[in-house]
């Protein structure tokens, strides 16, 4: 087994101090290699949370698309199968696909020009299945890649 630590990127979806939806590519780089429950031999194992959560799992059927809007809490998406995009206050599209991952934290934007928060929708001809884990509490300030 390697000794190199890991990197696991993920795109994070943030309000600036402006109030304008952005969206930075971000590294995770924090993990400790050890085992999860021995005897069970060690893995890589970044940061725990202990937010109250809440999971789900969400089907966007073809075609879908949302209006603007803000993510309703702070929110890890990973998707599980098909293709999905996020578009930000700033005009960057993100597409992402299986096991790519997103954290949604775009609370507080202020609209411009009809926008505010972010767009998304499906991607393609499938349904787009996504996993959510939905932090219970909010932050009054969010920092990029605050999970690196």
């Amino acid at each position: 087994m390697s000794d190199d630590k890991p990197t696991v990127p993920y795109w994070h979806l943030y309000t600036d101090a402006d109030g304008t939806s952005r969206q930075k590519r971000c590294m995770m780089t924090e993990f400790e290699l050890k085992s999860m429950q021995p005897p069970a031999p060690p893995q890589w194992q970044g940061q725990k949370h202990h937010d109250g959560m809440t999971v789900m799992v969400t089907v966007q059927p073809v075609g879908w698309e949302g209006a603007w809007h803000e993510n309703p809490s702070p929110q890890w998406i990973i998707p599980l199968s098909g293709r999905w995009y996020v578009e930000s206050m700033d005009g960057t599209r993100v597409e992402m696909g299986p096991g790519e991952i997103s954290f949604g934290e775009d609370q507080g934007t202020q609209e411009k020009n009809g926008r505010k928060g972010h767009m998304s929708g499906t991607i393609g001809y499938e349904p787009a299945v996504l996993m959510v884990v939905q932090f219970d509490t909010k932050r009054d300030e969010t920092t990029p890649c605050r999970f690196s």
